[in-house]
């Protein structure tokens, strides 16, 4: 062929399989992020341990509530409950298919703790200006005894004590004191709770003294801590002069705390 004949040749590519390739570098995860990912991970894993330990508390409750009924099914007292019909006051008293089982102990303490309430007596002296008072009509004593003027007490405890006294005047001038005492085993005469003193000086009037009215009156009352066996007493200075009547003479006592 002539030269100017011959065509170009095509130009060929070989492909050597023994190259090497350059691997990009991968991006690497910054350390924060690689410690939030582990931090939210375990945070995960707490919650569903406190799900689990929820979840076997609450079946343990169930469990325990169940056989609290199952035991109460049998006892008089919650089919009681269960129908308030007959549960409750009737009638101002309480039904009859309660019993006295089904009364709360607390009420029960509370029912029998000491108490009393004496009035003055038309004859209120006493030896050594110890004052009489009376247990009739209004007045009123429970877990406790009274005789010769003093209270004793049966239980140990801490009681709130209170005694009034009212004096009439006969004379000018004098000194009233009125004490509420405590004899105990423990000392050998007796001790002094509470006292009030007055320095009364009445009217300077010709008027007799029958004929003023000026009373004077005192009202002591405290808490005291007691033993069993103590006895609980009131004197009174001018005791021949103190004015006669249960609503203006009284003592008493109760327990507040065993």
């Amino acid at each position: 062929m002539s030269e100017g004949g011959v065509g170009t040749c095509p130009q060929v590519f070989v492909v050597d399989s023994q190259a090497s390739y350059v691997t990009m570098p991968s991006v690497k995860k910054p350390r924060w992020a690689r410690e939030g990912q582990r931090f939210l991970l375990l945070l995960v894993g707490l919650s569903v341990l406190g799900l689990i330990i929820e979840g076997c508390l609450i079946y343990n409750l169930y469990q325990k509530t169940e056989q609290a009924f199952s035991l109460c099914k049998f006892h008089h007292l919650c089919h009681n409950l269960s129908n308030p019909a007959t549960f409750g006051h009737q009638d101002g008293t309480l039904s009859s298919q309660i019993g006295s089982k089904a009364i709360p102990t607390l009420w029960m303490q509370t029912q029998q703790r000491p108490f009393a309430h004496l009035l003055g007596s038309s004859k209120p002296s006493g030896e050594n200006n110890v004052v009489q008072w009376e247990n009739v009509g209004e007045a009123i004593i429970q877990n406790m005894t009274y005789g010769n003027g003093r209270l004793k007490v049966q239980q140990e405890g801490y009681y709130y004590l209170y005694s009034k006294v009212q004096i009439h005047p006969t004379e000018d001038c004098k000194l009233i004191q009125h004490e509420v005492m405590k004899d105990t085993r423990a000392y050998g005469k007796p001790i002094d709770l509470m006292k009030s003193r007055s320095n009364r000086c009445w009217s300077t009037s010709k008027a007799k003294p029958s004929e003023i009215e000026d009373l004077w009156s005192s009202f002591l009352a405290g808490i005291f801590h007691l033993q069993s066996g103590d006895e609980i007493f009131v004197t009174l200075d001018k005791i021949q002069e103190m004015r006669p009547g249960p609503t203006e003479n009284f003592m008493g006592a109760f327990l507040i705390f065993p």
